[in-house]
């Protein structure tokens, strides 16, 4: 797959004095105010209350530092409406973009289906496996160009053990779990689905970021645009 599953904050370094582009005051102190937000960024509306300009001045500003490179329109999961804006050296934090689940601001569901039929199909093969050998397995099969990180398998594995595709095991040390410590959590896949609860029915059923999901949350039902619609529905 092409896409990148992971979005680790980064930072590059910031361009020397001698290479920074000449600001006049009002763009100096805007983008100071914008850079000061790091990875969170900063919505329009604060931007303009913060630096308690006018507003075309704002603007105004603004284009020309994007101009220069200096800052970036970024998507905010929580108000896609809303402009965010964020200085480049940054990349957007967890909480703006959802996570590596998300693409574009959108839950991307067809990477997420694959991955779950991958977890699956190597736990069958595996017959009984920890989070840290279906990971493995996947690594070696080669089936993705980037590689998941352990965290990715293991929300992906809680999916399929909601949606009742596998079951919780505790190794005992012998016969199938021969090559598992004793004590440790593995799974295996069941022969048959059983019949799945309700929540399998609702997005919250295939949302991988379900145990983060709270009603005062950064991820919150209340602002999930998802299960509005199946509420419609």
């Amino acid at each position: 797959m092409s896409r990148t599953p992971t979005n680790v904050p980064a930072k590059r370094s910031r361009p020397n004095t001698k290479s920074s582009p000449v600001l006049s005051d009002i763009d100096q102190k805007l983008y100071n105010l914008i850079h000061s937000k790091g990875n969170q960024g900063i919505w329009l509306a604060d931007l303009k209350r913060e630096s308690r300009m006018q507003e075309n001045m704002v603007k105004k500003s603004i284009a020309s530092l994007e101009a220069k490179n200096l800052i970036k329109l970024v998507t905010n999961i929580q108000g896609k409406t809303r402009k965010y804006y964020m200085a480049v050296e940054f990349e957007p934090s967890i909480e703006i973009t959802g996570g590596p689940w998300y693409t574009d601001g959108h839950l991307d569901t067809d990477f997420i289906d694959i991955v779950k039929t991958q977890c699956l199909n190597h736990i069958k093969r595996l017959k009984i496996a920890t989070t840290e050998m279906v990971s493995d397995s996947i690594r070696k099969s080669g089936v993705f160009k980037v590689e998941c990180t352990i965290n990715q398998i293991t929300e992906i594995i809680q999916v399929l053990l909601l949606d009742g595709w596998i079951e919780q095991l505790t190794s005992n040390g012998m016969g199938d779990f021969s090559s598992i410590p004793l004590g440790r959590k593995c799974y295996q896949a069941l022969e048959k689905k059983e019949v799945v609860g309700a929540l399998s029915s609702i997005p919250c059923g295939v949302c991988p970021v379900i145990y983060e999901c709270t009603l005062d949350g950064i991820i919150s039902p209340i602002n999930c645009v998802y299960y509005k619609k199946w509420l419609d529905f």
